[in-house]
């Protein structure tokens, strides 16, 4: 049964369901040109492909996300509102990865909600004086879009946590998900205003926006369009229990690149668009592609970084280095402990303090020598979640201060309160240690602002007593469960869940001789000082020009309803096969070559009943009938169940088992390939088929005369892959010396005869219509698979052999929109079955009449 999200909820998103007014256009395109406004309306009904561009361009890029990058307050004396930047943005800071001649435009939210009276002012505002555009979402909107889809939904299925019960996590709302399409689609709108979809590159950032990607798709074909992650992605068993999982996969597939922190999230991602959408990936020159209706998605893999001038001047403040003196009074003779968090349910606090009592508890003599600094930082949602977090926080961290500490001396300080940057980075400088103990987090970088930190300056040294010549040093414990876990090699990992195991670690991190805290400093600190986050920004754009340089290379056109649209991108020259063309050329032409593929051609490729229907034999036999035709079915079946099944085509040919069995008409021999005579072979692959087949539960062997596959359809998809690129390779080593060839297909691997191919079998068939004086005028082949693109490549050199008098008319068809040698393409078998009809009735001599096929049960089974 069909989802009810895949309704159209583009109509749903504009619509009067939550009663959210029209997106005006109220600003205009960025100005280009002096005294010209490039204002194309983004709302005409053009195929998405005749956008006008400027005659004089400046390399833009429109960034969005769910916030700008903006402080608003407003003033209580003028009443008028005031903004600043926020330097703190990663958005912001992301700039410096871009050339000095790029004008970046920011389209998002403000942290502060805006009267409608006020809303054009602003915007006009922040244009001119910010390059922002804002959303301004409704207020109930923005409630049922952030608190509750985002926060409540996506967030924690993101972070591992499944709704079991009412008390854990709240249950899918459809009416949150409509908030959030309807939300992205405001958002979308706002790129439209200002977009010039050309020659501006999108870059969309975090789950708050996966969807906004389909709506620009659907307007503009060819818009170079990025997403970047910044939130972990789940194994596929966590993401397809959310209901909307297709329309969300869906909607990141319709970018051109997809950006994740670390391997393991995007390994998830692939895996899930394996699993439920059917799509596997490759390495391309070392780049990972997904082909997605011809167009290649590319992921990449890169963990965002700091920004190093900004930290660095946090540090020469005049404030931090009395913050500094400040602390190292406070905690003098101390070892001090450091974790910064957000306060949610994520960040394991507790499961922090809890590892430091174990550590108290098993080495008393360390109790009044180190201490745990915490720092909270407010939390950014609601709910329940968040005040129990809280609680339990509180609570251990009261037990462990009453049990191991003293009128002058608390192992843990809590600090909730809003810390401002320079005693946020004091703290990082003194710090012995920083922990990060969060059991799941997308990337979290106060490590990288504590390696920067412990680098110093020298104003930071000299507060800190440190001579010039000292070596820097710094200790981190990092879970494993968070995104920049990866890149610290030198730090000591730990699963947050295993109390004594992060209590081991802290004891190591404070104890470790300097010498090798050094030796890690200087590593991390390589590290994070050449990937910050101007690398991570140029890398991602120059990443996302060289995965959009083909756009305007292909033709683009749209297909599926609501959140399942997207588009099809094909060469140029490949069209679908119009059957009143085909039938033109078929009736003046008087020599005819016709080659068809029969599983996913003649009949579909999910056809339980797999042998031709009466009405596929009725066409084949009118076809054979007409002496102008050789008619031909080219398959990897075996010989025996096609003839079996075509008996009543007295005329029509047959290759088997991909030509290595070849018969002209229903009376004449079998004719076997010479090329394959030595079948010996068989008897090493049979036995290791068998090993993978008893290793690999869903797969199976087919037996052939002349070839063995091994499938696994039916296997668990990364397994089944796995274990098919392992068959691959053992089959080739043991194979190379035997005339025999391994390949892999669509959930196959087959081993068959050297020198035997669809393409071979074409290529003897012509040049046998050829010597008998017949040379073909004219020349179909369809086909769906792999083995029939060889047919299409033989097809085209061999015609355009000198041989031939006069070059026939070629059609060679791919079923299915896709990549293909093939020139044309049929949409699936049905429509292969209506351009056979067409043919028939124009087949010379006419048959009185095709008759009108009755199919009974009987019939068919």
């Amino acid at each position: 049964m069909a989802s009810r999200s895949c309704t159209n909820l583009f109509d749903l998103a504009s619509g009067g369901l939550l009663d959210i007014p029209c997106t005006p256009r109220a600003l205009p395109r960025v100005m280009t040109v002096p005294g010209i406004i490039s204002d194309v309306d983004s709302y005409s009904n053009d195929d998405g492909d005749s956008d006008s561009t400027s005659s004089v361009y400046r390399e833009r890029k429109i960034v969005v996300a769910n916030m700008l990058p903006l402080h608003a307050k407003k003033d209580p004396e003028t009443d008028k509102w005031r903004f600043s930047l926020d330097e703190d943005s990663i958005l912001l800071q992301s700039r410096d990865g871009f050339s000095s001649e790029t004008e970046v435009v920011y389209v998002g939210s403000l942290k502060a909600e805006i009267d409608i009276s006020e809303q054009d002012e602003v915007a006009q505002k922040l244009l001119e004086e910010f390059n922002c555009v804002p959303t301004f979402l409704p207020s109930d909107l923005q409630k049922k879009f952030y608190l509750g889809f985002c926060k409540q939904q996506l967030w924690p299925l993101f972070h591992y946590m499944l709704p079991m019960c009412p008390d854990h996590g709240d249950r899918f709302d459809r009416s949150l998900w409509q908030a959030y399409v309807s939300a992205n689609k405001i958002f979308a709108d706002k790129v439209m205003e200002v977009i010039n979809p050309e020659d501006d590159c999108v870059w969309v950032h975090d789950y708050h926006l996966m969807v906004l990607p389909t709506f620009l798709r659907k307007r503009y074909y060819r818009v170079k369009l990025g997403f970047f992650l910044h939130s972990p992605f789940p194994s596929s068993e966590i993401y397809r229990t959310m209901p909307v999982r297709d329309e969300i996969l869906r909607g990141l597939l319709n970018c051109d690149l997809i950006g994740f922190h670390t391997f393991d999230y995007a390994r998830h991602f692939l895996s899930c668009c394996s699993r439920m959408l059917g799509l596997d990936y490759e390495s391309k020159r070392g780049h990972i592609g997904l082909d997605y209706f011809g167009r290649t998605v590319y992921i990449k893999i890169l963990p965002v970084g700091v920004h190093m001038g900004r930290l660095e001047s946090a540090l020469n403040l005049p404030n931090t280095t009395s913050k500094i003196k400040e602390i190292q009074e406070q905690f003098k003779g101390k070892k001090m402990i450091l974790g910064i968090d957000d306060m949610d349910i994520f960040k394991g606090i507790s499961l922090k303090f809890l590892a430091l009592e174990q550590l108290l508890q098993q080495n008393p003599e360390l109790q009044g020598k180190i201490v745990l600094v915490q720092i909270v930082n407010p939390a950014r949602g609601s709910g329940k979640d968040v005040q129990e977090a809280k609680s339990e926080t509180y609570l251990t961290a009261r037990r462990i201060n009453e049990v191991y500490g003293s009128p002058t001396y608390e192992p843990v300080v809590l600090i909730d309160r809003p810390v401002p940057r320079y005693e946020k980075t004091a703290y990082y400088a003194v710090a012995e240690c920083c922990i990060v103990n969060a059991v799941r987090d997308g990337m979290n970088l106060v490590p990288y602002k504590y390696i920067v930190c412990r680098q110093g300056t020298p104003l930071i040294n000299e507060a800190l007593g440190i001579t010039e010549d000292s070596p820097q040093t710094s200790m981190l414990v990092v879970s494993e469960f968070i995104g920049c876990s990866p890149s610290l090699s030198g730090a000591i990992r730990v699963n947050p869940w295993d109390i004594d195991a992060v209590a081991d670690a802290l004891n190591l991190a404070i104890t470790m001789p300097k010498s090798e805290k050094q030796l890690r400093h200087e590593k991390h600190y390589r590290y994070v000082s050449s990937h910050d986050v101007a690398y991570w920004a140029r890398s991602f754009a120059q990443d996302l020009d060289r995965a959009c340089r083909d756009h305007y290379s292909k033709r683009c056109w749209g297909i599926g309803l609501g959140l399942r649209f997207r588009v099809v991108s094909l060469s140029p020259n490949f069209r679908k096969l119009s059957i009143d063309h085909i039938v033109s050329a078929y009736k003046r032409t008087n020599r005819r070559a016709i080659f068809l593929d029969y599983d996913g051609t003649v009949i579909p490729e999910a056809s339980i009943i797999k042998a031709p229907s009466p009405e596929v034999l009725s066409l084949m036999n009118s076809l054979c009938k007409d002496p102008k035709n050789t008619v031909f079915i080219v398959s990897g079946r075996g010989r025996t169940s096609l003839s079996d099944w075509f008996a009543s085509c007295e005329t029509l040919g047959i290759a088997a088992e991909h030509g290595y069995f070849l018969r002209w008409n229903r009376s004449s021999e079998w004719e076997t390939s010479p090329v394959g005579a030595d079948l010996d072979w068989k008897e090493i692959v049979e036995p290791v088929m068998r090993l993978y087949t008893e290793a690999t539960d869903g797969s199976n062997i087919e037996t052939k005369e002349s070839a063995l596959v091994w499938h696994h359809q039916d296997a668990d998809p990364d397994f089944g892959s796995c274990q098919a690129k392992e068959l691959l390779d053992h089959l080739e080593n043991v194979l190379s010396n035997e005339p025999a060839v391994v390949k892999r297909g669509q959930h196959i691997v087959e081993v068959k005869p050297q020198g035997v191919s669809k393409g071979l079998v074409a290529e003897k068939i012509l040049s046998r219509m050829v010597n008998d004086g017949k040379a073909p005028d004219f020349v179909m082949c369809i086909g769906d698979d792999r083995s029939d693109e060889d047919m299409f490549e033989s097809i085209l050199s061999t015609v355009s052999s000198p041989s031939l008098p006069s070059p026939p008319e070629i059609f060679a068809c791919t079923v299915g929109r896709k990549p293909s040698k093939a020139k044309y393409y049929l949409d699936d078998a049905s429509d292969v079955v209506k351009l056979l009809q067409g043919l028939a009735t124009a087949s010379s001599p006419k048959p009185r009449h095709l008759p009108h096929i009755q199919v009974s049960f009987e019939s068919i089974y």
